[in-house]
């Protein structure tokens, strides 16, 4: 009887132990909702607070953290097929070719063909005081700058490279000289020409104020380009180099105009003629200063 008592308090103490530290156990939290370490690869960019200021080096950010903070995760080393795809060519502007044959001109009112040729011994003079060549830059900037057909042709524009280069080209920027043609100044406006642009556009120009002489010079391009442009462009008046075909003078609105300037619209557009490029050695010249003169850099 009293083996049994000893026996059973054994059992009972070794249970109450058990029990003991069965509860000690309990009082930890369940290894289901401790949080996971993170293991951070070792290039991972250093974690930054708010103010831009590094954070000690005892706290740790998962990957999110750090991306919601502006840090960018590395890129993988494993190109993308996009990336390492060829950008795509850049589609080639297009124009309509000029048409063999041209439609009726729209404008009726037609300047005077220009002059014969003098003589080869004569020289041009001069008359009055020569601009500056700032003064000359601002005047043919203004004049690249107006809109000169407002109402039926209002996307008309010359481009400033083609003003500077014809300029150039006519009196190399000389804004008081008068040629053997009789020709006026920075654009070379003949005294008829600029009777009629004035009198078609209601203005006032005086030929030999530079400012005036490049509106005047700026205006009949534009006219070149509203008349040769209707005719054989189908009234796309865009004056883009890039537009041309390389090495054929006949394929695009700017050379035209360019050509008619120096020879005049009748030997370039008549009607029912295909375009015509009777002076290709001023065109080309006027095209080569339009990316290569001097006076661009002015």
């Amino acid at each position: 009887m009293g083996r049994n008592i000893t026996r059973l308090g054994v059992v009972f103490v070794a249970g109450m132990l058990l029990l003991s530290g069965g509860a000690c156990a309990r009082t930890e939290t369940p290894a289901g909702e401790v949080p996971a370490p993170v293991a951070l690869p070792e290039d991972l960019p250093t974690a930054v607070t708010p103010s831009g200021s590094p954070l000690p080096d005892d706290v740790t950010a998962t990957p999110k953290a750090v991306e919601s903070m502006g840090a960018a995760p590395k890129a993988s080393t494993s190109a993308s097929p996009s990336a390492s795809a060829k950008p795509k060519a850049k589609p080639k502007r297009s124009a309509p070719a000029p048409r063999k044959v041209p439609k009726p001109p729209t404008e009726t009112e037609l300047p005077p063909q220009p002059p014969k040729p003098p003589a080869g011994d004569c020289k041009p003079s001069y008359q009055g005081d020569q601009a500056s060549r700032a003064q000359v830059k601002a005047a043919l900037t203004k004049a690249a700058g107006r809109t000169y057909w407002p109402t039926s042709a209002p996307d008309i524009s010359i481009p400033l490279p083609l003003i500077k280069a014809t300029a150039w080209q006519e009196s190399g920027w000389q804004s008081n000289i008068v040629a053997c043609d009789k020709g006026i100044g920075l654009m070379q406006v003949m005294p008829d020409t600029a009777t009629w642009m004035n009198q078609r556009f209601g203005q006032n120009y005086d030929v030999w104020d530079h400012q005036d002489n490049a509106y005047l010079g700026a205006t009949y391009l534009a006219w070149l380009t509203k008349y040769i442009g209707d005719m054989y462009f189908d009234a796309d008046y865009r004056l883009d180099a890039d537009l041309c075909t390389p090495g054929v003078l006949d394929s695009c609105l700017l050379n035209a105009v360019i050509a008619a300037y120096n020879f005049g619209h009748g030997a370039v557009a008549a009607p029912e003629q295909p375009l015509k490029i009777p002076n290709p050695n001023y065109v080309r010249n006027v095209r080569a200063l339009m990316t290569e003169c001097v006076c661009l850099g002015y």
